[in-house]
């Protein structure tokens, strides 16, 4: 898809140049592309509007999980996932999808320039996720097919945008490339992420994406949460992945088989912890928990196959 033009008052920061931002002067654009590869107790939220089918990471005690699937959403879910296989002729659940994905960042720094993050963290940030989408965090974690390349990284400054007001409309004007491409905006609120998921894509495409706390990246501000994991949190969203918890004590819980079922989300990172009389402790150390940063370290098999059989229906 090209890119975005200004609408109304809010100009976007092009390659090389300074602009009038939301009311305020930019300072000149660092915005450069790279085509080569770069080189980890919260609660959920409420989609921030209504044409949104978001998933979170909260941050803090602001807010529950009001964005559980129901089981009739998810049956909905997984029909129009088979019946699109179907068309391609992939009726297996273990797929041999894999992918480079471009990734396109987009620093919403306020109209005096804060909550700006280096280049250096943008490209560290990506190399967390390449190490845990390979499989890289424990002997036990599955490398789940998928690679990250930094496509792009776009600055803004804009006090409403940075503040993740207006989402629907920054998000339209801004985003980059097409269904394949992960968009990261990275802005500051009250939570460590939003993610839209793959089978929204067609019913909303300019929305797709994942929203970041921006100190939440390597080297960032965000206690416990520093270590990048929360873009990585993220993107399991945006590639089809339901929180560990989803669905709680019961036998199809996130729709994965080896992630043992579990009550509630996790805080900290708390060994042997066991909420559910199910099989298995519950999985603190999956990126799909609401653990510490350094707590995670895996996706399981099962998680890759979903992703691969997510991204294969919505994605390719």
């Amino acid at each position: 898809m090209g890119t975005r033009h200004h609408l109304g008052t809010a100009a976007l920061t092009l390659i090389g140049a300074t602009v009038l931002v939301g009311g305020g002067l930019a300072t000149p654009a660092s915005a450069v592309v790279a085509d080569g590869s770069a080189r980890a107790a919260v609660d959920c939220i409420v989609p921030t509007h209504a044409d949104e089918a978001d998933a979170a990471r909260g941050h803090g005690a602001h807010g529950t999980d009001h964005r559980s699937i129901s089981a009739a959403e998810q049956a909905r879910i997984e029909r129009r996932t088979q019946a699109r296989l179907d068309r391609l002729g992939k009726r297996s659940t273990s797929l041999a999808a894999a992918a480079t994905v471009p990734v396109y960042f987009h620093v919403m720094r306020d109209a005096n320039g804060g909550g700006d993050v280096t280049d250096q963290q943008i490209a560290d940030q990506v190399a967390v996720m390449n190490a845990s989408f390979a499989g890289q965090g424990s002997t036990t974690a599955a490398s789940t097919g998928f690679s990250f390349s930094l496509a792009g990284t776009y600055r803004y400054n804009n006090t409403q945008w940075h503040q993740d007001k207006q989402s629907s409309t920054y998000r339209k004007q801004t985003r980059k490339g097409g269904k394949n491409a992960l968009n990261v905006w990275l802005v500051d609120f009250s939570y460590l992420g939003i993610a839209t998921f793959p089978w929204d894509y067609a019913r909303n495409p300019g929305i797709d994406g994942i929203r970041v706390q921006y100190s939440s990246l390597p080297g960032g501000s965000a206690t416990n949460y520093d270590l990048g994991q929360t873009a990585t949190h993220e993107a399991g969203h945006w590639f089809g992945l339901y929180h560990t918890f989803q669905g709680g004590c019961t036998s199809t819980n996130d729709e994965v088989s080896d992630t043992p079922a579990q009550a509630s989300s996790t805080s900290g990172c708390p060994a042997g912890r066991d909420s559910c009389s199910l099989p298995g402790l519950d999985p603190i150390h999956n990126f799909m928990d609401y653990s510490y940063d350094a707590c995670y370290t895996e996706f399981t098999p099962g998680q890759a196959s979903r992703a691969q059989q997510m991204w294969t229906a919505y994605r390719a």
